[in-house]
């Protein structure tokens, strides 16, 4: 061998190998995220360390409120920690999306959306949060049909019934919904324009189970909600069903038809229930909390409460959700538009 070839054989030797510096920028790299990895880990063994609380945008009684319970009682006893509701109605729901859409993104506070979520976006000018862009979903929950139901003493027992009745005297006539903007509101309007019964006094109230109370009063000859809460009035016969607004008719109301049956094309309308986090959660956060909620609605037992309740578990993971919205946020704010709905 040659002086220099010796020489570069000696450099070559000492000069560390491409796989040799790949390796150690691994090890360097694996050394570094571990304590990050193991404070994630430490985190979410120990999550949750204080009370969750899910923020419902509407008030008491309603479908939203009623499932979010059902919920916040399952997942405190599969997550050991104390999980709250909170109501936050008005606005439309804005005031409590709003406020989870600026709540801190650690997992603890969480939003039982509604359709109001998708719906909004077409309605407002202006919104206190991005429905793409302020959450991160978890999961979709549950549906629920709506229907529109009447005082038992009503000389009506179908839509057309009742239209006939509201056309010869639209003064005395009028229809209780929640908020302005929720799907059992536009459902009224969407009535009222094909009927031509503009005459007929829509009256909001504050959330579902304020509007279904007002049926019960006899403050209001129509009501036009969800099908969750009017459910046990319907099977005991307190106030009178006349038609439910999904694609078929509900299993345990065999007698009720569809507004597609009752003879109104195309009039589908549901509500939709969902669980939204922060859009800056940890995705591991937000991955634990999708799993605890999906489990929670693969149990027969939940699956059979809810349905009693009037809810259809639809238990999507968060792209199926999101895939929901995509879809409703266009479709509503077209619908808004062909009712001639004036944007608040």
């Amino acid at each position: 061998m040659t002086k220099s070839q010796d020489a570069k054989s000696q450099d070559a030797e000492r000069a560390p190998s491409r796989r040799r510096v790949i390796k150690a920028a691994a090890a360097l790299a694996a050394g570094a995220a571990a304590p990050c990895l193991l404070r994630i880990g430490a985190a979410l063994a120990a999550y949750p360390e204080r009370p969750i609380k899910i923020v419902v945008a509407n008030t008491p009684g309603g479908p939203s409120d009623i499932i979010a319970r059902f919920m916040a009682a399952s997942m405190q006893e599969m997550m050991g920690g104390s999980v709250i509701v909170e109501n936050k109605g008005g606005g439309g729901g804005n005031i409590g999306m709003g406020s989870v859409a600026r709540a801190d993104a650690d997992g603890y506070t969480i939003l039982l959306s509604t359709s109001a979520y998708s719906v909004n976006p077409g309605l407002y000018e202006t919104l206190p949060y991005d429905p793409f862009k302020d959450f991160a979903a978890i999961c979709e929950l549950a549906v629920s049909p709506h229907v529109f139901a009447v005082s038992p003493d009503l000389k009506a027992n179908t839509m057309k019934e009742f239209v006939a009745l509201a056309k010869a005297d639209p003064d005395k006539f009028n229809v209780s919904t929640p908020p302005i903007g929720t799907t059992p509101q536009l459902q009224a309007e969407v009535l009222k324009l094909r009927e031509g019964l503009q005459k007929m006094a829509t009256i909001v109230f504050p959330g579902g189970g304020d509007a279904l109370k007002a049926l019960l009063s006899g403050t209001v000859q129509l009501s036009s909600g969800v099908l969750a809460p009017a459910h046990p009035q319907i099977k005991a016969g307190t106030i009178k069903a006349l038609a439910v607004t999904g694609r078929t008719r509900w299993h345990d109301l065999p007698d009720i038809p569809t507004m597609l049956e009752a003879g109104y094309p195309d009039f589908v309308f549901d509500t939709y229930t969902a669980l939204m986090a922060p859009a800056k959660t940890p995705p591991e956060v937000v991955g634990r909390l999708e799993k605890v909620a999906l489990d929670i609605l693969g149990k027969s037992d939940m699956r059979e409460r809810l349905t009693k309740a009037g809810f259809e578990v639809t238990a999507r993971d968060g792209r199926g959700h999101m895939e929901r919205v995509a879809k409703e946020v266009p479709m509503f704010r077209d619908i808004i538009t062909q009712a001639g709905i004036k944007k608040l």
